[in-house]
């Protein structure tokens, strides 16, 4: 006679737990379940458990649509978002998740999620996209109990991660450097094209930007809030991450321009350091025409066609230049500097880093005594 599995417990059932599909806290959900008859009627409970949660039965119940879903996760769990990450959600789940339009969230397998890649062939950063969202929203709803976690597992287990590489930055070339200094601007526009190449300030920071936001004493500004365009307008908000509130050194080159603007806005009574000519906050129409003027000036200086010019183009002239000057100046403090942390310093301009390298001179020192 086979052993029974399962042992009468004191109370007289037979009992178990068994994993619902769910998690908790990132642990496994389990439930109990116990037969006052015996061991083998609890093993049959015990398999038909288990049968259910296989046949994704142990959920609740929702007739609720998968795009449906994805709308109200979006305007729920990622309202708090930058705004180019909302608007990124929002062009995923309206252009590409409408091809599911018809299919119910607790009827999702992986065929859709490959379907949704193939229709975005040939677009790997669209890929990504879509494989990183369409995760979210089911990883959501396993935590609503909408669908199960064993299904979703099996999901992504079996999909093929998307491989993109972003293209590669560039830093301003000799002609432009020289050319920033030597642009026939406006101060305004003159001074917002000195601070975004000699501090390497973000867009909306260096908008953001007001003259109570100077320590001239020890030559530094403050970074501690952001603009970002809203519908066209400026909103405040704080830096982009933890590490964007900082103090930032002003170099010779750009600081008695600096220091002389900002005195003449003391002086005029004014707060903001770019504004529009009515004295508001630029907005993002009034920004696009900030920059046309400053690429113009700059071309005007520069025998080649410039390609690609953009704000984030003199950011990451800055940090490059700075990555040339390790180990006089550290990571730590190059990632302070800009407002990031070691890992993206590293993952983006390492290539700068190991060029510095000379690993053959390096232990020849390191052994010599």
């Amino acid at each position: 006679m086979a052993k029974a599995k399962y042992t009468k417990g004191s109370d007289g059932y037979f009992k178990t737990n068994v994993w619902d599909g769910s998690y908790v806290n990132g642990r496994k959900h389990y439930i109990p379940v116990r037969s006052k008859k015996s061991s083998a009627d609890l093993e049959k409970k015990v398999r038909e458990l288990k049968n259910t949660v296989e046949q994704r039965d142990f959920v609740r119940k929702t007739d609720i649509m998968f795009i449906d879903y994805a709308k109200t996760w979006k305007d729920v769990y990622k309202s708090s978002r930058e705004n180019n990450t909302k608007i990124m959600y929002k062009n995923i789940i309206e252009k590409h998740f409408s091809a599911l339009e018809d299919v119910k969230l607790a009827d999702i397998e992986r065929i859709h999620l490959q379907m949704l890649l193939n229709n975005a062939s040939g677009k790997p950063r669209t890929q990504q996209q879509i494989l990183m969202t369409f995760k979210q929203i089911i990883n959501s709803a396993v935590i609503d109990q909408l669908f199960p976690s064993n299904v979703a597992s099996s999901i992504f287990d079996s999909i093929d991660s998307v491989k993109y590489k972003a293209p590669e930055k560039r830093a301003l070339t000799k002609e432009e450097r020289q050319a920033v200094f030597k642009t026939d601007l406006e101060d305004q526009d003159k001074i917002f094209l000195y601070l975004l190449y000699g501090c390497g300030l973000r867009r909306g920071e260096a908008l953001a930007l007001t003259i109570f936001d100077f320590n001239f004493k020890i030559n530094e500004v403050s970074i501690n809030k952001s603009h970002e365009f809203i519908d066209g307008y400026p909103q405040v908000k704080s830096p982009k991450t933890v590490n964007g509130n900082r103090s930032v050194p002003l170099p010779d080159v750009i600081l008695p321009e600096v220091k002389r603007y900002v005195d003449t806005l003391m002086h005029e009574n004014q707060t903001y350091l770019f504004t529009m000519q009515n004295g508001s906050p630029v907005s993002k129409s009034s920004y696009v025409k900030k920059w046309d003027r400053i690429k113009k000036a700059i071309q005007d200086e520069v025998p080649d066609q410039i390609i690609k010019l953009t704000a984030h183009t003199f950011r990451h002239n800055y940090c490059s230049t700075l990555c040339y000057q390790i180990p006089t100046i550290s990571i730590k403090q190059i990632a302070k500097l800009m407002g990031d942390t070691e890992k993206v310093v590293l993952d983006v301009y390492n290539h700068i880093i190991l060029e510095k390298e000379d690993t053959v001179g390096a232990v020849n020192s390191a052994m010599n005594f």
